[in-house]
């Protein structure tokens, strides 16, 4: 296990989450499950932890009951290079969830995330002001991100 994992904490449905997040992720894969035996909030034979991976990323997931619930306070961001897989993700993530501004969705766990692209940091930190600007106010129109939009407002004279 690496040195810092993402734990991540459901009521009772981390394997239907971790079964999700693996089918959106190309390079995924889930490592092991243990189950509650006689004792834990979970009834006994049902999934206590799952460890997986996404992109090289480990997590672990909880099934600990309605104690805590996901905040968008953390989030996991999405860094794209094509508006294919910013569509993909995008779609995918926020199916029977909550599509968001600025690229930042909630999937129907409730876990919030941000579908970029990784053109953006370097549009909005350009030298000329102007051109950030530009491109802030393009993006603050959108849900999803159009990168030819981004690219458009970015080159505009």
């Amino acid at each position: 296990m690496k040195k810092i994992t993402p734990f991540l904490w459901f009521n009772d449905n981390a394997q239907e989450a971790v079964n999700f997040y693996v089918s959106v992720f190309k390079n995924s894969k889930t490592f092991n499950v243990s189950q509650y035996g006689e004792e834990g909030p979970g009834p006994k034979g049902t999934v206590m932890v799952a460890r997986f991976e996404l992109e090289g990323q480990e997590f672990l997931a909880l099934n600990g009951g309605p104690e805590f619930t996901f905040s968008p306070a953390v989030s996991f961001l999405v860094n794209c290079e094509t508006q294919q897989e910013v569509d993909h993700f995008w779609e995918r993530l926020s199916e029977g969830g909550e599509q968001l501004q600025c690229g930042w969705l909630k999937d129907k766990f409730g876990l919030s995330w941000q579908i970029v692209t990784s053109v953006l940091g370097d549009m909005l930190q350009d030298d000329d002001d102007a051109k950030s600007e530009r491109v802030m106010k393009a993006m603050l129109q959108m849900h999803k991100l159009d990168i030819a939009a981004l690219k458009q407002a970015y080159d505009q004279a």
